[in-house]
């Protein structure tokens, strides 16, 4: 599940008028049935969108890409221009939940509330809301079942709950933004170290800071633990010893090396996960780098960790 959103380039509009809203709805209604995608709600302002989505497929950049260009090019031809449209790639925010879903779909719905466009949010007609607020037949490509469901009785009970649930939200809405993780996912952080456990790239790619982030979310002291029992050693022979000599050393400064190599930790907070000092870090740090060209044992112990953990 998706929250989904693209602005225009330069901040331009991305709506002329409602011929443009009306052909953004029918390709969104395209997009729905050729990519098998659930859209639950949404809404148009004048200069970007939001949508909030499910796929059913491994294809949200295949469909987004589709709907991008698609939109450009028809918006483009009525209105006799060229170029882009959309300000870069759309972003996209992963949700754990379908708690988070229920959220999200009140801050999307309050959009037009929090831009002025309007005093009361029954008379902004482009959005999902007077479908879950008041009843309005929704669109057949729209999924609005899962939403109804956090709520009991007949569905004028559902709606007139739903309504006054995105009264209240506003109370909410500064809490809920602590759980967006580092631009990327709205979860918990047990949620975050399962998805970078599972997806992340086996290095974090130096233009897309979230991936580093994700890895930085994550409990370093785990990962320490999955790293020495790659070296069949334990930490707390090098971590609970203020001097540390032998093989027990050995391990630990190829531990240090490693999490410095990852590119997300700073010296310091390797040497509070080891329990050494700063310029102790960066000491280790320089010997190792200076032996490794010609220590294939050295080598081959930090390829051994890189092989058996994913990050």
């Amino acid at each position: 599940m998706y929250h989904v959103l693209a602005r225009g380039n330069a901040k331009q509009d991305i709506f002329t008028d409602d011929r443009d809203r009306l052909l953004f709805i029918d390709l969104i209604s395209e997009m729905a049935v050729r990519f098998e995608i659930d859209v639950y709600a949404w809404v148009l302002m004048g200069n970007h969108y939001h949508l909030l989505l499910k796929t059913n497929r491994a294809n949200l950049s295949k469909s987004m890409q589709w709907f991008g260009a698609n939109y450009t090019r028809k918006y483009n031809i009525r209105h006799e221009r060229t170029g882009h449209l959309f300000q870069g790639r759309f972003n996209s925010f992963l949700i754990e939940n379908d708690s988070y879903l229920m959220r999200l779909s009140c801050y999307i719905h309050r959009n037009p509330l929090r831009a002025g466009i309007v005093k009361r949010l029954a008379n902004y007609r482009w959005s999902s809301y007077p479908v879950y607020a008041y009843g309005k037949k929704p669109p057949e490509w729209m999924n609005t079942e899962l939403i109804f469901s956090f709520f009991t009785g007949r569905q004028k009970v559902k709606i007139k709950a739903y309504r006054k649930k995105v009264q209240y939200y506003s109370h909410e809405e500064n809490d809920f933004w602590e759980d967006l993780r580092h631009g990327l996912v709205f979860g918990t952080p047990e949620f975050v170290e399962t998805i970078r456990s599972r997806h992340l790239p086996d290095s974090p790619h130096k233009e897309q800071p979230q991936q580093r982030d994700l890895i930085r979310a994550s409990d370093p002291r785990i990962l320490l633990n999955k790293a020495a029992a790659a070296l069949g050693c334990d930490p707390g022979e090098f971590i609970e010893s203020r001097r540390v000599y032998g093989a027990a050393k050995a391990n630990r400064d190829v531990l240090m090396y490693f999490f410095w190599e990852l590119g997300v930790y700073t010296n310091g907070d390797i040497g509070n996960l080891f329990n050494v000092t700063y310029s102790s870090v960066s000491r280790t740090i320089s010997s190792i780098r200076k032996q490794l060209p010609e220590d294939k044992t050295l080598k081959k112990l930090i390829r051994r960790i890189k092989s058996q953990i994913k990050m």
